[in-house]
């Protein structure tokens, strides 16, 4: 049982250690020169799984502290799930709530947003969910809509698609910044911008599910104050059917 004990506590030893080089100690009487080759690989092979997804952001941030954010998430953060695709959604979450990026001037304010917005790009070419089933365009007026699993309709703070070593703006646009990202039957990630209008029918179709594509218009067009319906309709079937030629949207199977 004392070996046991020994055991674990060497090994809690070394792995603080590989966590927190800084403030904590390698397990005592093991080899110094082994330890510090386990030290750098864990870290250099953080860096090396992160860095591939996040390149916006550490062109922003530059390599110093790119790496001070990487030990920050391997000394602080506890992962919920061993899958090394799944690091860089735990990097986000782990970004999200700690405290010195969101008190710490030192950092860009627009730091969370930009590395969800490069996340999402892998996020959704890993999505394992199925496109929506083809349908008729000219259904989209009488039956409820449905937005396809493979597009994500986005609301940002920071204008993230612009952010560079050219565009680092220190206030935030009075208006927000509205994106869609899908994924194509080609499987390639594109992003583009959406209008409010355009951005709050995608919400209104998740919201209201069981309205058809009229009655969706229709109360949109309430919505903004609209007084022309009839032109308000035309404008707002010409973008359904862009959204469902593009597999943004589809209809709903009839009711059995």
């Amino acid at each position: 049982m004392s070996g046991s004990k020994t055991l674990l506590d060497q090994q809690l030893a070394l792995t603080g250690y590989l966590r927190d080089p800084d403030n904590r100690q390698p397990p005592e009487g093991m080899d110094v020169a082994r330890v510090e080759v386990y030290r750098e690989l864990v870290m250099e092979n953080l860096v090396s799984l992160l860095s591939s997804t996040f390149p916006v952001l550490i062109g922003v941030l530059g390599d110093k502290a790119w790496r001070e954010l990487v030990r920050a998430f391997l000394r602080d953060h506890r992962a919920a799930t061993p899958k090394f695709g799944e690091v860089a959604q735990e990097f986000v979450a782990f970004l999200s709530a700690w405290e010195p990026l969101q008190a710490d001037g030192a950092w860009p304010a627009f730091t969370v947003e930009l590395a969800h917005y490069e996340w999402i790009e892998m996020a959704l070419q890993q999505s394992e969910a199925a496109p929506l089933p083809e349908s008729a365009a000219d259904l989209l007026l009488e039956r409820p809509l449905r937005i396809s699993a493979l597009a994500w309709p986005l609301a940002y703070t920071w204008p993230v698609h612009r952010l560079g070593l050219d565009y680092q703006p220190v206030a935030a646009p009075a208006q927000p910044t509205l994106l869609l990202i899908r994924r194509g039957a080609d499987w390639r990630v594109r992003f583009s911008e959406l209008s409010p209008l355009a951005f709050r029918l995608l919400q209104r179709i998740e919201e209201f599910a069981q309205l058809n594509g009229q009655e969706q218009l229709l109360g949109l067009a309430e919505e903004v104050g609209n007084q022309a319906p009839d032109g308000f309709i035309r404008s707002g079937l010409a973008l359904l059917q862009q959204m469902h030629a593009e597999g943004v949207i589809g209809v709903a199977e009839a009711a059995a």
